[in-house]
């Protein structure tokens, strides 16, 4: 399973409505798997449902213009994509967070 959660660092709490892609990698293009939005909780729980994880490097895009025009302000980075490697079949969760403000952002692998 793959999930991830939006945190606004400015504003002290989860990010909501935040636009996320996840796409795969097969071969030398990138394969789309599914998009969501992020719940008020900033959390998106659901982009592998009916997808099996496989080894392979995966790729999440998140729009965060559309997140921070939406909060009345702008933001340096448009859209931020982070990819990532499943290095071996199990039944793992791989949680991918990201930490934003309008000038910058950090991610981790969380649990």
């Amino acid at each position: 399973m793959i999930t991830t959660h939006v945190l606004d660092a400015a504003r002290g709490g989860p990010a909501a409505d935040v636009g996320v892609h996840l796409e795969v990698r097969r071969g030398a293009a990138w394969v789309a798997v599914s998009s969501g939005r992020t719940d008020e909780r900033g959390r998106l729980m659901t982009l592998t449902e009916g997808f099996v994880v496989l080894p392979g490097l995966y790729r999440l895009t998140f729009d965060v213009s559309a997140y921070q025009a939406a909060q009345g302000g702008t933001s340096f980075f448009p859209e931020v994509q982070v990819s990532f490697e499943v290095q071996e079949a199990s039944d793992e969760h791989f949680h991918v967070p990201l930490v934003l403000s309008p000038f910058g952002y950090s991610t981790y692998r969380g649990a």
